[in-house]
């Protein structure tokens, strides 16, 4: 069982930066892809960025590419998601998650439902 814990969020106003983490426990994420998905208000839940497992290939959606930036730690059990450039419309929960059927893959996972493991969420709003 893996167990994620979201943290980075808070208040920042439009065009200001947080950088969101993901801490991984009881087991190592080393084989498995992970993303980042968002869920607003009324929205539903989308993805937002992925990893493979060895870092090697990623892919962000294109309401955020050029701005988001996904990376890994695998010795720090970590993921990493840093956020530039930021709108209002980014203003969501963001959850980080885990694909354990998508584990040594060497494609990026984009669908929620191929994921396993789930954090709770960690709120960003941005402010006008």
């Amino acid at each position: 069982q893996v167990q994620l814990v979201e943290s980075g969020g808070g208040l920042v106003q439009a065009g200001g930066s947080l950088r969101l983490f993901c801490a991984a426990s009881g087991r190592t994420l080393s084989n498995y892809n992970m993303g980042w998905f968002r869920q607003a208000p009324g929205k539903e839940r989308e993805f937002v960025a992925g990893i493979t497992w060895s870092g090697g290939s990623t892919t962000c959606a294109d309401s955020v590419k050029g701005r988001f930036t996904i990376s890994r730690d695998n010795a720090k059990n970590t993921v990493y998601l840093q956020m530039n450039s930021l709108k209002p419309e980014d203003t969501a929960v963001y959850y980080c998650a885990a694909s354990a059927a998508s584990a040594l893959s060497p494609r990026v996972v984009v669908a929620a439902g191929a994921y396993d493991y789930w954090g709770q969420g960690t709120q960003v709003t941005v402010s006008s």
